[in-house]
């Protein structure tokens, strides 16, 4: 592995400087659908052919092809000098990406399931998220961390837990948490062009999801805006916020809730660091209701923080309390029927939402 990285280093191509743009041109309105696996791998593709200091690592991500297949056929097409497998030792290979991307170098390091980061947080927030403050801006530490995140299927409480919210909580990082294709593509170029540190959460049961893909997105050249939100579906009566694999929920309640004469707007949060406050609040100012929705922990979670800018914000426009909707305060059980309860669900949503828009009696007066 040392070796690999010593001849990459020496690896003289043309590289590319932040985030590239690019004039405007015209597109085919034909839309294609796209698995969020296979765009996280043509993104990683065109991004390694584009620049030839990007380069993978993690366990399994070569000869395997990836545990979860995102680097398939990478390892073919750019040798085991640029996709490197590891032992199973994470805070080994994440301290020798941060020191590759302090060397110039844009590690993308994947975590078979980011449960497993916590054997390697030291390197992810005292090496690489502090040091371009700590040298005064002399050091950048252009690294991705990447992989699934949050709860699974049947995998138990080690292999289930929502990171966003610790990972967000760390000056220096971005934390992008993509839910579709188009989202997949354009967060994970931009992570891998920016020249700070981005943690980005997967979802594994979305991998195998298929989205419409706009010819623009195939573009290699596309790129989304870290730190901006997107409005999945506009509406007038609540607000509901979520992100990775919860958007899909909550699109699902929107529609339930549509029939029942509520307008709900969805917006997928995408970055949870930077956080877009200012579409959440737009959007709180319009709604007047919001509901908050992610599979984390409640306390100090992603939803308490968007409740602490609405609050701060948007307070005098608000015609309910804020609902949040979050995973259950315990670890995440094994049983099927009690992992069930201890995530959201559509329902749950549904229910929030009615809460906020009084259609529907409180949860206090109900107990």
């Amino acid at each position: 592995m040392a070796g690999a990285l010593r001849k990459i280093v020496g690896f003289r191509g043309t590289p590319i400087s932040g985030i590239r743009v690019i004039a405007s041109r015209a597109y085919s309105s034909s839309v294609k659908e796209m698995t969020v696996r296979d765009a996280l791998n043509s993104a990683l593709d065109e991004e390694m052919s584009a620049d030839s200091r990007v380069f993978l690592m993690g366990e399994e991500v070569g000869e395997y092809q990836g545990a979860y297949k995102i680097s398939k056929g990478l390892l073919e097409k750019y040798g085991p000098e640029r996709v490197i497998d590891t032992p199973i030792t994470e805070a080994g290979f994440t301290g020798i990406g941060v020191g590759a991307a302090y060397k110039g170098l844009k590690p993308v390091i994947e975590f078979m399931t980011f449960n497993f980061s916590m054997q390697a947080i030291d390197h992810i927030i005292n090496s690489a998220a502090k040091s371009n403050y700590m040298s005064a801006g002399q050091i950048s530490v252009p690294i991705v961390f990447r992989g699934p995140n949050g709860a699974a299927a049947g995998v138990g409480a080690q292999h289930s837990q929502c990171y966003a919210a610790w990972y967000a909580a760390v000056p220096g990082l971005k934390v992008l948490t993509p839910y579709t294709a188009e989202d997949a593509r354009g967060l994970l170029k931009a992570a891998i062009r920016d020249p700070d540190p981005v943690v980005f959460l997967e979802n594994e049961l979305l991998y195998g999801e298929s989205f419409p893909v706009s010819a623009e997105a195939l573009d290699s050249s596309f790129c989304l805006p870290i730190g901006k939100a997107k409005v999945e579906r506009e509406g007038k009566d609540v607000t509901i916020t979520a992100f990775s694999k919860m958007v899909g929920y909550s699109l699902k309640a929107a529609e339930i809730l549509a029939k029942e004469g509520i307008s709900a707007e969805v917006i997928n949060l995408r970055s949870i660091r930077p956080l877009d406050r200012a579409t959440i609040n737009t959007s709180v100012r319009k709604t007047n209701r919001l509901v908050t929705v992610e599979e984390g922990f409640p306390q100090h979670g992603v939803g308490a923080e968007i409740c602490a800018a609405v609050v701060e914000e948007s307070f005098e426009y608000l015609d309910a309390p804020v609902e949040r909707i979050s995973g259950a305060d315990v670890p995440m059980p094994y049983a099927a029927n009690l992992e069930r309860m201890a995530v959201p669900q559509v329902e749950d949503i549904v229910r929030a939402a009615k809460r906020a828009c009084y259609r529907s009696v409180p949860l206090a007066a109900a107990a």
